[in-house]
């Protein structure tokens, strides 16, 4: 049926009905097969969405090494090779719901997917985005159940990412036709030479009505559906229009680490105090030259007695390891007691370009004998070890 004379706001009541008509038979149906225990779906899913053209299948593989996963993906499609599936998607269409759902749930209680999955291709409709939320559900009861028992860590809390591939109508046209062209081409060097395997080119590659009918099709349903995720799941939207290594920067850019996307809550909570490291890179440039025009204006004397103790004491000493770019001074001047004196001197290094490392050691130096008892009483000697490192020379030899 062509959707495109379809109304544009599908009965959304009569979606959620048929969802969950959906949902309770597929549920069902996994309780009788399988026992509560075995009932171990994925820690993380990723569920990645985009139109025709948009480079699902060529990104995949990057997502899932961005997110660390070492199983297979599972593509929807790939997932639906009946004939009569195949037949539904060359119109251009999409295979059922119920048909996907029973399918789809069940391979993911594969236990290569027990960290984390990437769902090539789902969710495409309402109706299976509302599935998918109470798959979430049920997820979040099957973690209650366990929570306090050995099964624990096997129905962790799940976390559900919503990425979505986005090109134009044209762009996605281009693509899926070019596509078409290049799969022709295959083929035909397959059957002429016997080198190499047929593939499967989709019949909407080689047609720009049903290419367009396709295109469409995403942007009136699947779009919409993967819209009304956004609230709810943490959600992801990549231009991939470029070039695969531009996209795959994008895709990059969106998935970089979140511990709240990973941890337990209570877990994420206790750590929440603690800054990530790309936080405080974002602006360590421009807090280290406040730090510096503050000593000059409020602590002017003891910045100079700073700068005075690493041009004298240090710098001849890091200048003899120019080539090496590392070397350790130590000192034992009492101004580096004062804490300020020492955030001065860290500072003073990272402004120049070079890494700063304090260690404090002390040792124990005699000061007394007791000829009579043999005690020796001895004072503590506190040395400050400064590793310093930089970019050594770069020597021509020969």
């Amino acid at each position: 049926m062509d959707t495109r004379d379809e109304p544009n706001e599908p009965n959304h009541d009569l979606e959620i009905k048929d969802a969950k008509v959906i949902f309770r038979s597929v549920w069902e149906y996994l309780e009788e097969k399988y026992t509560h225990k075995e009932l171990r779906f994925p820690k993380e899913i990723i569920l990645l969405g985009g139109a025709p053209g948009a480079g699902k299948g060529t990104q995949t593989e990057f997502i899932m090494k961005a997110r660390g996963f070492t199983c297979e993906p599972i593509v929807i499609s790939a997932l639906l090779d009946s004939p009569e599936a195949k037949a539904i998607k060359d119109k251009g269409s999409m295979v059922g719901d119920r048909e996907v759902i029973g399918i789809l749930f069940e391979k993911m209680l594969d236990p290569q997917f027990v960290d984390g999955c990437v769902l090539d291709g789902f969710p495409r409709t309402q109706v299976q985005v509302e599935c998918m939320k109470m798959l979430v559900d049920k997820f979040n009861q099957l973690h209650r159940e366990f929570q306090e028992t050995p099964l624990a860590l096997s129905f962790r809390q799940p976390t559900i990412h919503v990425m979505v591939l986005f090109v134009t109508e044209k762009v996605s046209i281009e693509r899926q036709l070019s596509r078409g062209i290049r799969g022709l081409a295959h083929n035909k060097e397959v059957r002429e030479t016997g080198i190499g395997e047929i593939i499967d080119v989709r019949a909407t590659d080689l047609d720009e009505d049903m290419a367009r009918h396709r295109y469409r099709t995403f942007k009136e349903k699947t779009w919409s559906a993967l819209q009304s995720l956004k609230e709810i799941y943490f959600y992801h939207f990549i231009n991939a229009e470029g070039d695969i290594d531009d996209v795959e920067q994008n895709i990059k850019a969106e998935l970089q680490y979140q511990s709240s996307l990973e941890l337990e809550p209570q877990t994420f909570d206790r750590l929440r105090p603690i800054p990530l490291a790309s936080e405080i890179v974002v602006h360590s440039r421009q807090d280290l030259v406040r730090r510096l025009d503050t000593y000059v204006v409020e602590h002017s004397e003891l910045f100079n007695q700073v700068i005075e103790l690493v041009k004298v004491r240090f710098m001849p000493i890091v200048l003899r390891h120019s080539i090496s770019g590392y070397s350790i001074v130590n000192s034992e001047d009492q101004l580096l007691e004062d804490p300020l004196a020492m955030a001065m001197l860290i500072d003073i290094f990272s402004e120049r370009g070079y890494h700063a490392v304090v260690d404090i050691q002390r040792a124990d130096v005699p000061e007394v004998f007791d000829l009579e008892t043999g005690k020796i009483t001895c004072r503590s000697k506190k040395i400050w070890r400064i590793r310093i490192t930089f970019a050594g020379s770069e020597i021509r030899r020969g």
